[in-house]
């Protein structure tokens, strides 16, 4: 099987990381990271630089917080552009901004590197359970390649076309995810106020057509007062910007997105960037 090198330990990166070593993956991660110490455990390699790690490794995936930091990764010193040899394959899994994801496939074609970006959509229940929604932009036979690591952290794959169109196909998610939160959170914030029992009137649109995943999963968060992070505002507020941004260079108007992008910038400014995204209803009752 080929070696990869995983490089991003969070919420998401960790599980998938071990997703990978449990199908029987060679896995090497960094041995900075604050996880390191559970991936080589359980059967990982640790190297101090992702150059080196990017040496010893025929597919590289990230899953970062964002584009700069997948960048300094890719092109800052010691970065595995220093050290990926060509016929690797990388893999980016971050959120990060189409135009950086085209970038970063650019880099990779003058190394003799194909270039995947392959966000995911799941949150951190579908990261350790292996079932992410993944949609990639790429070549279709880099993507033929990176299949079967796909399958192991994930269920709905889908190939959405060139490179980019991965991002682009995540930032139209975060949007969505966003403003459909947005809703719910105003449903239950007017609901609570005029004394309207919140697990019975959930109950009642779960069975009807305003039923969604965020209905389902983020309305129990906020009956239960539940805003531990799965994914938290802060990072979703950044996949706002990205959208935005992407619309801007498109001459796309987002009116409402940009209306829950403030939202959520009013969060953080609150001090609840480090809360679960449901928790824009703190917000609505403040």
């Amino acid at each position: 099987m080929e070696k990869v090198g995983f490089i991003g330990l969070g919420i998401m990166g960790k599980p998938m990381a071990f997703n990978l070593l449990k199908a029987g993956y060679p896995v090497s991660v960094l041995s900075k990271s604050s996880a390191a110490a559970e991936l080589t455990e359980a059967g990982a390699t640790a190297f101090s630089t992702s150059k080196e790690l990017a040496q010893h490794s025929d597919i590289i995936i990230t899953m970062l917080p964002d584009s700069p930091d997948v960048e300094q990764v890719v092109s800052g010193v010691d970065g595995v552009l220093e050290g990926i040899q060509s016929g690797a394959l990388f893999i980016d899994m971050s959120t990060i901004a189409p135009a950086t994801a085209v970038n970063i496939y650019r880099l990779m074609q003058d190394k003799g590197v194909e270039a995947l970006d392959a966000p995911v959509s799941g949150g951190q229940v579908g990261a350790v359970g292996a079932t992410l929604s993944i949609m990639v932009g790429g070549s279709a036979a880099a993507f033929e390649r990176a299949l079967p690591l796909f399958q192991s952290m994930g269920k709905n794959i889908v190939h959405i076309g060139e490179p980019g169109a991965g991002q682009t196909t995540k930032a139209c998610n975060q949007m969505i995810v966003g403003m459909t939160i947005q809703a719910v959170a105003e449903a239950f914030a007017l609901a609570q106020k005029a004394g309207v029992n919140l697990e019975k009137m959930r109950e009642v649109l779960l069975g009807g057509f305003a039923q969604s995943r965020i209905l389902d999963l983020h309305g129990k968060r906020m009956i239960e007062r539940n805003f531990n992070p799965g994914f938290k505002i802060k990072l979703h507020k950044k996949d706002m910007g990205i959208a935005l941004q992407t619309g801007e260079e498109f001459s796309v108007p987002l009116k409402g997105t940009a209306l829950v992008a403030a939202q959520m910038e009013a969060a953080v400014a609150q001090g609840n960037g480090e809360l679960d995204h449901s928790s824009l209803l703190l917000l609505l009752e403040k």
